[in-house]
C-alpha cells in the first residue's frame, strides 16, 4: 500500500509505502525528512480491505479515479474534433480517423486510470489495495461532517498546564 500522507492542516508531508499485514506503527517518509506515526486500530475490516484512514482516523474514505496528465489535452482534442464535425467540416477520410483514434485515447485513458482512496479529514490517499465496495464517491455531506469532527490530538490535561484551576497564586 502506498500512502500520500498529509498532516490534520491537509498539508502534504510526503509518502510512505507499507504492508498492511505487518501493520508498522512508525514509518520513514521516503524522502528521510522525518517519519509517520500510523494508528491501525479498526483501520482493516474482516476481508483486508482499509476501512478508516491510518494517518488521523477518521472513519470516512471516498474513492477517486486518477487520470493521467495527458487527459486534459485529449479532452481538448474531443471537443473540437465535435466542433469540427458539427459544423460539417468531417467530410475528410482523414478527419474521421483522427476522430476515432481521440475516441479510443480517451476510452484506454479511462479503462487504465487507477482509483485510490481519499480521507476525508486529512486528504491522505492511499493506492495499490483493494477497495472494498461500499467506499463511494466523494459526497458533500460526508465531507462537511468529518471537517466539523474534532483533531485527533488529545488535549494536555489540566495538571500539566500552568495556571489551571488547581495552582495557587
Amino acid at each position: 500500500m502506498r500512502i500520500d500522507v498529509n498532516d490534520p492542516a491537509r498539508r502534504r508531508r510526503g509518502r510512505i509505502t507499507v504492508d498492511p499485514t505487518q501493520r508498522q506503527h512508525r514509518v520513514p517518509l521516503e524522502d528521510g525528512e522525518g517519519e509517520v506515526f500510523l494508528s491501525w486500530d479498526g483501520t482493516l475490516d474482516d476481508a483486508g480491505h482499509l476501512r478508516k484512514c491510518v494517518c488521523c482516523g477518521c472513519p470516512n474514505l471516498y474513492r477517486m479515479r486518477t487520470l493521467p496528465s495527458v487527459t486534459p489535452i485529449i479532452v481538448i482534442l474531443a471537443f473540437a474534433g465535435a466542433a469540427v464535425s458539427l459544423l460539417g467540416y468531417a467530410t475528410n477520410q482523414l478527419v474521421y480517423a483522427t476522430l476515432i483514434l481521440v475516441l479510443v485515447i480517451e476510452v484506454t485513458i479511462v479503462l487504465v486510470a487507477k482509483v485510490r482512496l481519499v480521507c476525508y479529514r486529512c486528504r491522505s490517499q492511499y493506492s495499490d489495495i483493494p477497495i472494498a465496495p461500499y467506499h463511494e464517491r466523494f459526497e458533500r455531506e460526508n465531507a462537511e461532517a468529518a471537517a466539523n469532527q474534532p483533531d485527533p490530538v488529545l488535549p494536555e490535561s489540566e495538571e500539566s498546564t500552568p495556571g489551571g484551576p488547581d495552582d495557587d497564586p
